[in-house]
């Protein structure tokens, strides 16, 4: 079973939302493996420390839960993100035929 590092936008989105998208994620993660998946949570529900900027707190944190992975999963306006090196990179396969 491969561990799943879901990438995704998160910014004025809902818990909702976010949730909706992992889901897809998940399936298709498993369709295309053809395999079950092991998700790595990187969905943070908490805050940043006080004195940490929030933004390079959380990059931070998905960095170091990335560095487990043996796969990702890059949803949908990642592009307009910071990329990931180093692993294999699912997109939405479904899109590219």
């Amino acid at each position: 079973m491969k561990k799943l590092f879901i990438s995704q936008p998160m910014k004025n989105k809902t818990d909702e939302e976010i949730l909706a998208v992992r889901e897809k994620a998940i399936q298709s993660a498993k369709d295309f493996l053809g395999e079950d998946v092991e998700v790595i949570d990187s969905f943070f529900q908490l805050d940043a420390p006080e004195n940490a900027n929030s933004g390079l707190w959380f990059l931070g944190k998905a960095l170091e839960l990335l560095a487990t992975a043996d796969v990702a999963y890059f949803a949908s306006g990642w592009e307009n993100a910071r990329g990931c090196y180093g692993i294999d990179i699912i997109e939405d396969y479904k899109e590219r035929k």
